[in-house]
């Protein structure tokens, strides 16, 4: 049976050849046209399982090319829609183990995009021991030679560091076709622990310059996942999955009548317009499958006391003239961070009881709560809900079977024992602490934050330390939804030493996302620009935090970080000048301004995904009614950190559809500096005079300018 299944945009079906089905997309070789043996023309299949006593065909490392996958056979394929999602069904299976595996892709209306996952269900006789289940797999794409990789890399303090690269470089030409093979190894993207995006990150994409065709990825888990491009049949293939057993000690057992499913996978596949048209699908993607929230409209702007403020040593003297500067300056959420629960100075070790300190606040601390609504603001706090200190009480108050074990004994990361939330009393425990601080003190914000990594996972009731980690991270997307579902007005902001967390699982739930944890504002910029690529831009927290021993440029440059998507307010406003109020108070203004934008905008670059000592950078903002803005800084001496000459100037491209517009610098507008000019090449031209760092925010309206939002 030949067939192709057209599924949601007219592009994506899935295609049957030989029996076997294949995933088709837009730019793929259509399997049939493949030169090489007949058993391999058709392509890899679209579901491919590593199990204990099934192995790959041939040998290797890869994760696909597997014996169950080459012996899966489609059963019936089935469509669907609910509400504006499209759903395809495809039911495989596999005569020797007797597993049953679904494809199941769904892909919003209007969006040319889909999400990924596969149902696993042991119909045989025997058990049978899965170590790896892919959740997408592409083959038929371009060649190497044809393509650049676009990774990256995070690390605390340095998180979204996106590269572009030729995807041969990683790839090198192994003469396949002279040895008659397929290869045997890949270019790998995977991370350990709870720590999704620490280190490599989840989200990826493969570009071909000549057409400007595009696929962008995204592994929508909050622990370990996997993804891995390589060549196959002079083509590239794709493969994305979540915990594996070569990276993450993932193993599951299924029982006769047993079931798995895998983490999903995100896919947003262009014809045209390359990475910035991907980005813009994956964006629309991303609004279409998060869960809705109050505050998707209102966007509200945040005032938090840590970054260069407080640093986690609030007292009531100290915030209640923070928190009528931050009233006065126009934020609408006040979130005191850390340290509100400690009562002797080492809370390290001692948080997860969440009782507010006495000593911190001999008034209680409902005195500074009541302050922040009667400045007409929402009071938040910081909570770091999945540990508790080797010293809090609560380590003897729950029973040990709440907690993460190895080899039988509680597991320790840096002095704090883990929670497992898939015991009812941890969640339980989680619950009463969040429904007192809501009932009894009025919070209406959470800053959740995540300072540890317990590695593998737990190995309580016998599973594999992997097993057992995958089961607690989806606990605890349940336990977030659970708080939302009690308490649907309050805002819960990810958090995670920075952005060590910023997967999909976490923001298609959470209202925002801290995008790092940088004190230093000159190295702020490449994060803050590239954070659009992994999350929404209205869901991007990038801190501004102006002090007064500041330079008026120092301080718009900070702000100008924070405009570039949600503002993230800090800073000592209390001990600012007017003038220096004024400035942060004008940044707020346009930020209200900005994010009825900024909700609807999908992100481009016009110099290109930012490198870490770029000297210029820029993220251009722009949503359908054609309203746009680019916020561009500039770093003499080409490296953060470092003070040189003039930074000169520097061109920047526009897409078609901003050529030819009026151009303003919208903050700020008194301060001169930056001369912004047209070219006969439809660019602008951008020429600073001075010689410190320094940002603007540009605005290129459309047809006409929106009201605050």
């Amino acid at each position: 049976m030949d067939a192709d299944i057209p599924f949601g945009q007219s592009s994506l079906s899935l295609s049957v050849r030989a029996g076997r089905p294949v995933l088709q997309l837009p730019g793929m070789t259509p399997a049939s046209t493949q030169p090489q043996r007949a058993r391999e023309r058709v392509g890899l299949p679209p579901v491919e399982i590593l199990a204990v006593g099934h192995g790959r065909q041939p040998a290797g490392v890869r994760h696909v090319e597997t014996a169950v996958g080459a012996r899966l056979e489609l059963l019936e394929t089935t469509t669907d829609r609910i509400g504006d999602r499209h759903i395809l069904r495809a039911d495989l299976r596999d005569p020797v183990t007797g597993l049953r595996a679904t494809l199941e892709l769904t892909s919003p209306a209007g969006v040319s995009a889909l999400r990924a996952l596969v149902h696993v269900r042991n119909e045989g006789r025997e058990p049978v021991t899965l170590l790896s289940v892919s959740s997408l797999v592409l083959d038929g794409l371009p060649g190497p030679d044809d393509l650049q990789l676009v990774s990256g890399h995070s690390d605390w303090l340095g998180e979204s560091r996106f590269a572009p690269d030729p995807l041969r470089r990683w790839l090198p030409d192994l003469g396949l076709a002279t040895h008659g093979g397929t290869g045997k190894g890949a270019y790998v993207g995977s991370t350990r622990g709870t720590w999704s995006t620490a280190g490599r990150l989840p989200v990826a994409a493969l570009v071909e310059p000549a057409t400007g065709r595009a696929w962008l990825w995204q592994v929508e888990h909050n622990g370990p996942w996997h993804w891995e491009v390589g060549e196959r049949h002079r083509g590239t293939y794709l493969a994305a999955l979540g915990p594996t057993d070569a990276d993450a000690q993932w193993q599951q057992t299924l029982a006769p009548g047993e079931s798995f499913s895998t983490v999903p996978v995100g896919l947003a596949a262009v014809e045209e317009g390359g990475l910035d048209a991907a980005a813009a699908a994956m964006t629309a993607y991303r609004r279409a499958m998060r869960r809705p929230h109050p505050d998707d409209g209102r966007t509200a702007l945040v005032f938090n006391d840590y970054m260069n403020t407080l640093m986690g040593d609030p007292t009531t003297e100290k915030l209640l003239p923070l928190v009528d500067a931050a009233a006065a300056a126009g934020a609408e959420i006040f979130c005191i961070d850390a340290g509100w629960y400690d009562e002797d100075g080492h809370w390290w070790d001692s948080v997860g009881e969440w009782e507010p300190s006495r000593t911190r606040f001999p008034g209680g601390l409902d005195e500074v709560l009541d302050r922040i609504r009667a400045q007409g603001m929402t009071p938040g706090l910081w909570l770091e809900p999945e540990v508790v200190g080797v010293r809090s009480p609560m380590a003897s108050k729950l029973p040990p079977e709440a907690f993460f074990q190895r080899a039988g004994v509680r597991h320790v990361e840096h002095d704090r024992f883990h929670l497992d939330l898939r015991h009812p009393d941890a969640v339980g425990h989680l619950d009463s602490v969040v429904d007192r601080l809501v009932g009894d003190h009025g919070v209406g914000y959470f800053k959740l934050d995540y300072n540890v990594n317990p590695g593998p996972g737990t190995e309580l009731g016998g599973e594999s330390a992997g097993a057992g980690l995958l089961g607690h991270n989806r606990a605890h997307l349940g336990w977030l939804e659970g708080v939302l579902d009690r308490h649907p007005g309050v805002l819960l902001e990810n958090c995670s030493s920075g952005a060590m967390r910023m997967d999909f699982a976490m923001l298609s739930r959470l209202q925002l996302q801290s995008t790092s944890d940088q004190q230093d504002p000159l190295r702020y910029p490449p994060i803050a620009a590239a954070a659009p690529l992994s999350m929404l831009p209205e869901q991007a927290a990038s801190w501004a935090y102006p002090q007064a021993d500041m330079s008026d440029e120092e301080i718009i440059f900070t702000l100008c970080t924070g405009l570039a998507g949600r503002l993230y307010l800090s800073g000592r406003l209390d001990t600012m000048s007017q003038a220096q109020l004024d400035l942060v108070a004008e940044a707020v203004r346009v930020h209200k301004q900005m994010r009825a934008v900024v909700r609807a905008a999908v992100p481009f670059w016009p110099l290109g995904l930012p490198s870490w000592d770029d000297a210029w950078i820029c993220l251009g903002l722009r949503d359908p009614a054609g309203d746009a803005y680019l916020v561009l800084w500039s770093r003499p001496g080409q490296a953060a950190g470092t003070r040189g000459p003039a930074a000169g100037s520097v061109d920047l491209p526009l897409p078609p559809e901003l050529v030819g517009r009026s151009v303003r610098i919208a903050y700020p507008q008194a301060l001169g500096g930056w001369q912004v000019e047209p070219t006969s090449a439809g660019s602008l031209r951008i020429t600073v005079d001075a010689g410190e760092p320094t940002a603007r925010v540009l605005h290129l309206p459309f047809p006409q300018d929106r009201p605050p939002g």
